[in-house]
């Protein structure tokens, strides 16, 4: 009953497990990945979640025809929905989750909060009374004391979350709190906590089954977060000492039992600079985040799911669960981070992500030329990384991200490349609060390359345009197959045009197999010993040796700095080259390596001033070669399909 990686995610183990899937999709899903995967696949709606998502009878209806005897929610959607669940459950459906009157109780933050107290569960001293008169709640915020937090109490999200540091905030701030509450859960009941600065989000894994039985399986650190959204995940939480992972542990499954659960869940603790912690609340279904917990415990959460609900025990106690490693999770999204994050769509032209293996995991929902739509969360994939502990996790993580290659909707990657090179993370000296806090670390970076940046990129334009070059020759072995502009007499010059950003470059270059001199706004590089194998640049840069990630195309160049910055540069068209670089009154030379795709001109025929004699193709655009001058042409050196370099004369002129 869902869509998306998770739907992938959940496809997968039930095919390792030999179980029949059925997928559920809208009419904006119909060539989705979750489509395709699944054993089958029903229409349930339109493009609008309201039309399909949340269409719980539907989705009842179509696990009815098709005999199926068990619905997995999967997250968000239908997944804490008590409704739902007790409807499955009405139906002789399985739900694979809690039972609706857990659902139900941890579904009210207040409710939640009156459960935990009575069983002994930390909790931030705060006001969750049925009480909602505002001069009331005003002089119980007064009572509790400040910073104060907020909280719709049928809310999720962070949606209407606001924090109050004074009596006088306190009016205005609950009225809009209220307005978004009501707006968004139809329900204007607020709660009030006192706010804790610099807290930690850390949360843990529980699980439960139909014998009584309820464990942790760990943490999961998750206090990288921008309004209150999960950027970043790891486990084990590098600010755990055992002796707080034991309580915390304790206190979560206490919270479980509370409300008989069965399944999976995670209980939510905010943890204050000191180690206190204390519940924030409970999700009543599988995390987005749960691979860390997998990749560390050598298990699989959903497997777990399919047999607690079938009524197996749980298969491990408490002191069989043992944690290994580092494990460390990015959510690479189509957004725009350096535009308040705007979501993105449209067709993924290119979606080059790192190979899985035991250190890298991927769990996605697109592949490359599908299209990222307007209707759903834009998350491209989940990227999870291990490794024997945090340092190199993180290393692991830094060399994914830069594996990563993403055309067509903007996307997150370079935001997450800052994120995890910053010393804040490194450190662990991370709260919740610190990336709205200080956003611009991360999304302003440096607007302008440095002059190595750019002749590295340069460079790697040059090696890739010479390999093109030997690829479509004929005689690949012959010089004067070489892309180095080079005639008779005449040291030939090329012209490598790229832009990033709002800035545009064009960089003269002379030289040929890895050695070049080049010229750029009165800046002059001697480039030595250049070597590309279409990853890894390595070259000589006025003496001094640099070694860069580059990947390169007829159209881009992606490029990682000496500091780890990613720089994307588009190749574009070549303004600087005047007619007087291509003509001469007596001769035509190819300004720029290309294609030949149109020649109107022989030899012999008398020609006007200004008359088009060869259409060339070169970096994605045609160029028009004009007569410079009246008079009778000599000699056409080039035909329809030929491939040129820079600087070969096409026509000539008699005198």
């Amino acid at each position: 009953a869902n869509r998306g990686e998770i739907a992938c995610r959940v496809i997968r183990t039930c095919r390792r497990l030999g179980i029949h899937t059925i997928a559920v999709y809208s009419e904006a899903d119909k060539d989705a990945q979750h489509v395709r995967q699944a054993d089958e696949a029903r229409p349930i709606g339109g493009p609008l979640p309201a039309e399909s998502y949340l269409r719980g009878d539907v989705i009842i209806e179509v696990a009815r025809q098709s005999g199926a005897q068990a619905i997995h929610p999967g997250y968000g959607f239908l997944s804490e929905n008590t409704a739902f669940s007790r409807a499955c459950r009405d139906a002789g459906i399985v739900f694979i989750g809690p039972d609706p009157e857990s659902i139900e109780a941890m579904g009210s933050k207040a409710a939640a909060k009156h459960l935990m107290r009575k069983h002994d569960v930390p909790l931030v001293p705060g006001y969750d009374g049925d009480n909602q008169d505002n001069a009331f709640l005003a002089r119980q915020a007064h009572e509790i004391g400040y910073p104060l937090i907020i909280k719709p109490s049928a809310g999720g999200g962070g949606k209407g979350m606001q924090i109050v540091r004074n009596d006088g905030e306190f009016p205005d701030a609950l009225a809009a709190a209220q307005r978004v509450a009501n707006a968004s859960f139809g329900d204007a009941s607020m709660l009030l906590e006192r706010y804790i600065e610099h807290p930690r989000h850390i949360e843990f894994q529980v699980f439960g089954d139909r014998h009584g039985n309820v464990i942790h399986i760990d943490e999961r650190e998750c206090s990288a977060q921008r309004r209150y959204q999960k950027v970043l995940e790891e486990t084990p939480s590098p600010f755990l000492t055992p002796e707080r992972r034991k309580a915390m542990g304790a206190a979560a499954v206490a919270a479980a039992k509370a409300v008989d659960y069965v399944g999976a869940g995670t209980v939510e603790f905010i943890v204050g600079p000191r180690g206190d912690f204390h519940f924030m609340e409970m999700n009543t279904r599988l995390q987005v985040e749960h691979p860390v917990t997998e990749m560390t415990h050598g298990i699989d959460l959903v497997e777990w799911q399919l047999r607690i609900a079938d009524g197996e025990p749980l298969p491990l106690t408490q002191d069989q669960v043992h944690s290994h490693g580092n494990a460390i999770e990015a959510r690479l999204y189509a957004e725009d981070p350096d535009h308040g994050f705007l979501p993105g769509s449209g067709k993924l032209m290119k979606l080059q992500l790192p190979v899985p293996s035991p250190h890298v995991r991927l769990d996605g929902g697109v592949v490359e030329g599908d299209a990222v739509t307007i209707f759903y969360d834009p998350m491209i994939a989940k990227l999870v990384v291990w490794d024997v502990d945090r340092p190199s996790a993180l290393q692991r993580m830094r060399e994914a991200l830069a594996e990563c290659e993403i055309t067509g909707p903007k996307s997150n990657v370079a935001f997450l490349e800052r994120l995890v090179r910053h010393p804040v993370i490194v450190e662990h000296r991370i709260d919740t609060g610190y990336l709205d806090r200080h956003l611009d670390q991360f999304t302003a970076g440096a607007t302008r390359p440095d002059e190595n940046t750019l002749f590295a990129a340069a460079t790697a334009v040059l090696l890739h345009d010479e390999r093109q070059v030997r690829g479509d020759a004929a005689d690949p072995h012959s010089p004067w197959n070489r892309a180095d502009a080079w005639r008779v007499g005449h040291a030939g010059k090329r012209l490598v045009a790229l832009a990033t950003g709002d800035h545009r470059f064009e960089i003269e270059a002379w030289g040929h197999a890895g050695n070049y001199r080049l010229h750029c706004d009165g800046q002059v590089r001697t480039i030595e010993a250049a070597r590309w194998d279409g990853r890894t640049l390595s070259a000589r840069i006025d003496g001094e040796a640099l070694r860069l990630d580059v990947r390169a195309d007829a159209g881009r160049v992606l490029l990682h700095d000496a500091s780890g910055t990613r720089w994307r540069f588009e190749r574009v068209p070549a303004f600087a080259w005047e007619a007087s670089d291509a003509v001469s009154t007596n001769q035509i030379v190819a300004p720029m390596p290309g294609r030949i795709v149109l020649v109107s001109a022989m030899a012999g025929e008398k020609v006007e001033a200004g008359q088009v004699l060869l259409v060339m193709e070169a970096m994605k655009m045609e160029l028009s070669l004009k007569a410079p001058r009246d008079g009778a042409i000599e000699t056409v050196s080039a035909a329809a399909g030929d491939f040129v370099e820079a600087d070969s004369v096409l026509v000539r002129f008699a005198d």
